[in-house]
């Protein structure tokens, strides 16, 4: 039976990296237990690391977010001498499933946009003190902080020598920040990623692959003088504490996954997971000091959370689950009042985080690869933050008129003010601008129904649903549109979603998402890469890999 991988962690369990916290500045210490893979068959030499390492890396931003909202300066350090990190570890890499190595590579770039996304969202500064080789997924480390400073000195140089050594590539945004977030220039880029040895001291700063170099001596100390400066330069407001992120509850059945706000049907047989989402039984809070009180009980907080578990473990761990459908269940104006105590305070620290960390977490669902959809059924509460699912999917079916034998309430849903900006699609559009591409006017309508609970026919004439469907054809038809889907070639269906979910304009995180889904499921294929006498299975023995020459 297969590992089950889980994505829940705590501090006192992180095996690979150290926190220290000093006012407004943290330390984040990259320090990898070399015997801490996730897998057997492998050893993390040289601050390499694999999922394991990640998943504690994801923890830090996360809690750092949330429990630290004092830190406006993060400093990305290594515990080890000579060497900050040596990237992805090929042993790992060799040796990983097709599909595990995919889905590692999307892992890891979602962690890294957190991270470089957190000046912008939260005012914490990410800051890379290069010390040692930083090498391919170690420099896509630094190239995802706000700044990297180099030390100058006979080790210390930052590299993608992927090409040359592995006949892969740099794909987990490692070429696109260097060209679109560094803006190298291309005839330098070329020479960088066909090095091995990669770039060391003035010249990595002239061109442009690092922000500073120091010398070897004045290092540590210019490290700390920066991060000084740069707290002392934030807007950021200052924060006296944060809110605890207890572990989640989670039981998991051979069929089922419940968790409190979120219920995931596992049905194998149909190669589909039917993930159902609560809606509150209490109140919202009356204002943000009991909204604070509350911390991670928060309703729309603590459902993100399990929302967010749930696409992980649905991602790594039910790999032949193709469909995803999503459902909700409950009182949509209580959930209104939930929502509109933090979207009309987004001032509030806690508020802005939780809104935050529901922008997250639905990137996380447009980049799943996985054919999406979304069944308004009576009863559900798919609205205002809710309904940016009904957007993310690749359909939405939804119940019109009364169903025989169904005393639910009716479906409907309903706009509110944060369909129209709050949770940006990697586009750097709204998921309505996205549907409606090329017919703004669309958009205009759709914002004029804020407020007005919609039904099937109202939702269909402003194509805000696919399919709406009555008591005589909902079953079947639903029935016929699983079945069809399941029997789709899946790598079809991931390449055809991966196309059309991002209409509008290129972003360097579209980009990147685009670029990794080609690059990572073909190259990751190729028996130039991971072929018997490939460079990945021969990576370290001394002998060069052998290649079939032919360019296609």
């Amino acid at each position: 039976m297969a590992k089950v991988i889980d994505f829940r962690t705590t501090p006192d369990q992180y095996r690979h990296w150290k926190v220290e916290y000093h006012g407004e500045i943290a330390h984040v210490i990259m320090d990898v237990d070399e015997q801490g893979g996730l897998f057997d068959g492998y050893e993390l030499k040289l601050n390499s690391y694999d999922l394991g390492v990640d998943i504690e890396l994801n923890d830090v931003i996360q809690r750092m977010r949330f429990e630290h909202p004092e830190v406006k300066v993060v400093l990305l350090r290594s515990g080890k001498d000579k060497v900050f990190c040596a990237g992805a570890n090929i042993r790992m890499l060799g040796g990983a499933e097709h599909s595990h190595k995919v889905n590692f590579c999307k892992f890891t770039n979602e962690t890294r946009n957190a991270f470089e996304a957190a000046e912008a969202d939260s005012g914490q500064k990410y800051v890379a003190a290069v010390k040692g080789a930083c090498a391919g997924g170690g420099y896509e480390l630094a190239l995802a902080c706000n700044h990297i400073m180099l030390t100058d000195d006979s080790t210390s140089s930052v590299a993608l020598p992927e090409v040359p050594l592995l006949a892969v590539l740099p794909g987990t945004g490692g070429l696109t920040r260097v060209t679109d977030k560094r803006k190298v220039r291309r005839d330098l880029a070329d020479i960088f990623c066909s090095i091995e040895e990669g770039v060391k001291g003035r010249r990595a700063v002239q061109w442009r692959l690092v922000d500073e170099v120091i010398p070897n001596s004045k290092f540590d100390d210019v490290v700390i003088e920066r991060a000084r400066e740069f707290a002392s330069e934030s807007t950021k407001e200052n924060i006296s504490r944060g809110i605890s992120l207890a572990p989640l509850d989670r039981s998991m059945g051979e069929s089922e996954i419940q968790y409190t706000f979120v219920n995931v049907s596992l049905e194998r047989k149909h190669g589909r997971a039917i993930i159902t989402l609560k809606g509150p039984t209490d109140n919202a809070p009356v204002d943000m000091h009991e909204f604070e009180s509350q911390g991670d009980q928060a309703y729309l907080l603590k459902l993100c959370r399990e929302l967010e578990d749930a696409i992980l473990h649905l991602r790594f761990n039910e790999k032949e689950l193709g469909l995803w459908i999503f459902k909700s269940e409950g009182d949509s104006t209580k959930l209104l009042e939930h929502e509109t105590l933090i979207s009309s305070h987004t001032d509030h620290w806690l508020a802005n985080e939780v809104c935050q960390y529901w922008k997250r977490t639905l990137k996380r669902i447009d980049v799943t690869s996985r054919s999406l959809a979304a069944f308004v059924e009576n009863g559900s509460c798919f609205s205002g933050l809710l309904a940016e699912l009904l957007f993310s999917v690749d359909r939405t079916y939804m119940m019109e008129g009364e169903f025989e034998d169904d005393d639910r309430a009716a479906a409907t849903f309903t706009l509110t003010d944060v369909n129209f900006g709050l949770f940006p699609m990697g586009n750097g559009l709204t998921r309505l601008q996205t549907r409606f591409w090329g017919a703004e006017e669309q958009v205009d309508v759709a914002n004029s129904l804020i407020g007005k609970p919609l039904d099937a026919e109202q939702a269909e004439e402003h194509g805000l649903v696919t399919v709406i469907l009555d008591d005589i054809d909902w079953d079947d038809e639903v029935r016929l549109f699983m079945e069809e889907r399941a029997s789709f070639s899946p790598d079809a269906m991931t390449g055809m979603e991966a196309n059309l979910r991002f209409a509008g304009p290129e972003t360097m995180e579209t980009r990147i998402f685009g670029r990794l889904t080609a690059w990572q499921n073909w190259i990751f294929n190729r028996p130039n890469a991971v072929g018997p006498s490939g460079a990945l299975q021969r990576y370290g023995t001394g002998v060069r890999g052998e290649y079939d020459m032919e360019r296609v």
